[in-house]
Order: structure tokens, then sequence, then C-alpha cells
């Protein structure tokens, strides 16, 4: 049986929502699980039951998973597929480049597939934590629940660029070819377009809060880019979501700023006075303490 998906707004670093790479849909589902963990660790909630993440003393994160967490729902039971997608994020790795530094990172070390007890294991560097919690060129917030639910990881992709996107975005097409990871796959654009872009619109405009529609840029009579408008559509949003965020009455920078803080607390030892910091395994995020 699957774990019940509690909905939640995550934060997620820009910089891991514009990073290269071409995911499977339980890729993209194990690496929201550990957005979604991560941010419970620095807010101090709950996990759900069977999560816990270990810091071990070179910081590296051990990280284990009921399999359960990584399908959508009752009927999924492709257990198959996410061993596979564990298999394959140890072979792939994140490409960073924030226009000063550029670096590779492998996203996970030593998988384990636990058949009788339900459970993954593996690893992950303090580069990839740090990664997934560096905010410096700004942050993407989504509701859990849609996110894990689409059938496509473009849709995935898209739904992080657009997510709470009020001005328009320009790509050109081969750069959202590399974004994506499938520069080999598609030579011509049109059918690019036709493709990726069309069947994540779609499913967008099902399923999603915030979707976009298109105009393709030429350069001559080539398709060069495209200007992606944000498309909000509040029949999707979550209603407990909307109706939380309007009783805080604040800001996303207020969420970002208390997720920078507790993360300050828990890497460089900001503490009040008197106070020690202790390291403790955690166990994903259901209700805030």
């Amino acid at each position: 049986m699957a774990i019940k998906i509690t909905n939640k707004d995550v934060i997620q670093s820009y910089l891991m929502t514009v990073s290269k790479y071409d995911f499977s849909v339980y890729e993209k589902r194990i690496l929201y699980r550990l957005v979604e963990a991560m941010q419970c660790e620095i807010e101090g909630k709950k996990l759900y039951p069977g999560l816990r993440i270990e810091k071990t003393l070179y910081d590296d994160r051990v990280v284990l998973m009921p399999i359960s967490a990584f399908l959508a729902n009752d009927d999924d039971e492709n257990y198959t597929r996410v061993k596979k997608a564990l298999l394959d994020l140890r072979n792939k790795s994140f490409e960073f480049d924030d226009g000063q530094i550029w670096k590779v990172i492998g996203i996970i070390e030593k998988p384990q597939f636990n058949y009788k007890r339900g459970w993954v294991r593996f690893e992950i560097q303090p580069e990839v934590y740090n990664a997934v919690l560096n905010f410096s060129k700004g942050f993407r917030k989504y509701e859990l629940k849609t996110a894990m639910e689409f059938t496509s990881q473009y849709s995935m992709r898209f739904y992080e660029l657009m997510s709470g996107q009020e001005r328009p975005l320009i790509y050109t097409i081969e750069d959202l070819k590399i974004m994506f990871g499938v520069q080999d796959k598609y030579k011509r654009n049109p059918d690019f377009i036709k493709r990726i872009i069309v069947p994540a619109k779609e499913e967008l405009d099902a399923k999603s809060p915030y979707s976009f529609e298109y105009k393709i840029l030429k350069e001559g009579r080539s398709f060069h880019s495209l200007k992606l408008y944000p498309k909000y559509q509040p029949e999707h949003r979550d209603e407990e979501l909307e109706k939380h965020e309007l009783q805080k009455q604040v800001s996303l920078g207020w969420d970002l700023d208390r997720l920078i803080r507790n993360y300050l607390k828990q890497e460089l030892l900001f503490t009040r006075p008197g106070n020690k910091k202790q390291h403790r395994p955690l166990q994903g995020c259901t209700e805030e303490t």
C-alpha cells in the first residue's frame, strides 16, 4: 500500500529546478521525497513513519525510506521501476552552473532495496544536500501531491518551472532540450514541441494549478525559442493549502527565511546561548510540531 501523501507546499531550489538531467517519473518521485524530507528536517517537523535521515561523521546523509513512499497511489505496485530508478540515479549526476562555478555531483550512492522489509536505503553527499537547499538563485514552491501524481517527467519539470511564476519565461528550444536531457532524441525542433511541450501542457492543464501557454519565436523560418506564459488555474489548487497560506498572511520570502534560519542552526551550529546542537535520526513530514 502506498504511503498516503500529506499534501503540502514544498520549496525547491531554483538551481535544482533548472539543472540539466533526464529523469524518469519514479526517479523524480524519489527526488520529490528527498526535497520533502530535507525541508521537514530543517523545519523540525515530523517525518512520515518509516523514513529516517542520519548524518555521518563525514556529513553524508544515510536515507531510509519505505518503498511505498515512491508510489503515487494504492494502484501503483511497480516495485521494479522503483528499483530501476535507484539504479539509474546511482549512475546519474546533477550538473550545476551558477555562472561562477560549474560542478557535477553524483545523485545517490550505495542504494539498497530490501524486499522483505519493504524499504530502500541510500546515501547522499553533502554537496547534494546543500544544492537542494541552495536558494541563492531563488526557489520554486509547489504542491507535493500534484507533483507526485504526474505521469510524465516533462510535466513535472514544467510544473516546477511554472509554479508561482507570474512573468513570461523565454527559453531557446536548444536550452530546453539540454535542460531535459533530450538533445539527442529530438533533432528537429517541431518534433520536440510535438512530443514534449504539447503533452506536458495538456497534463498540466488537466491537473495542475499552474500551467502555461506558449508562443514559438522564430529566427528566419526556423523555430528558435519558446515564450512561456504562466497560467494559474485556481480550480486545481488545494483549498486547504490556499486557506492555510492566506491565514499566515506572509510572503513566500518568509518561508524561505525560516528555512535558511533553521538550515544555519543545523549545519553551522548557529544556536542560542546555552543550547547544544544534537544530531539525531529523524522519522517524514506529517504535521507541524
